[in-house]
C-alpha cells in the first residue's frame, strides 16, 4: 500500500464518518456535503424508505428522521475500492434509536454502499445505496417477528 492509498481510505474514512455526525446532528448541510451535487441516494431497503437526488432526500430526511429524539449511527469495516478518481466503498452499520411512541430502543444494521469520486473537494458520494439487513424492535414489522 502506498502513501496515496493511505490517504485515500483515511479521507473515506473521514467522509463516512461526516456522513454519521450529519444525520444524527440533524444537520442536513452537512449530510449534503458528504454527496455530490446530482447524487442519487436510496434508503428504500428500510421501512417507508425513500429515493430520490440528495436535495430531495435531504428534504424527506429533515421531515421524517428529525422526529427522532435518538439515533447514533456507527459505521465500520470499511471496504474501499479506489480506482484512480473512482472508488466502491461498502461499509457496515449499527444504529440504535429512538422511534416515536415506541417503547425501548429500536436497533438496525446492514451495509451502506457508496460510489465515491474524488472532487476539488476531496472524496463525495455520487450514489448511496442503504442495504438495511436488520431491525430490531421494528415498529413496521408484523406484532410475531421483527425483521
Amino acid at each position: 500500500m502506498n502513501i496515496q492509498q493511505i490517504r485515500d481510505e483515511l479521507e473515506i474514512a473521514a467522509l463516512l464518518r461526516t456522513y454519521a455526525r450529519g444525520v444524527d446532528s440533524r444537520d442536513w448541510a452537512l449530510w449534503r456535503s458528504v454527496f455530490t451535487e446530482n447524487a442519487v441516494v436510496d434508503y428504500t431497503s428500510a421501512p417507508h424508505g425513500f429515493a430520490g437526488g440528495r436535495d430531495e432526500v435531504a428534504d424527506w430526511l429533515a421531515e421524517n428522521f428529525g422526529v427522532l429524539p435518538m439515533s447514533q449511527h456507527y459505521i465500520t469495516n470499511i471496504d474501499a475500492e479506489i480506482d484512480g478518481d473512482s472508488a466502491k466503498v461498502c461499509a457496515m452499520f449499527y444504529n440504535p434509536m429512538q422511534l416515536p411512541g415506541v417503547k425501548g430502543l429500536s436497533f438496525c444494521g446492514g451495509y451502506y454502499h457508496h460510489d465515491l469520486v474524488r472532487t476539488e473537494s476531496g472524496w463525495r458520494s455520487s450514489r448511496m445505496v442503504e442495504e438495511n439487513v436488520w431491525f430490531f424492535n421494528n415498529p413496521f414489522a408484523p406484532a410475531e417477528a421483527d425483521s
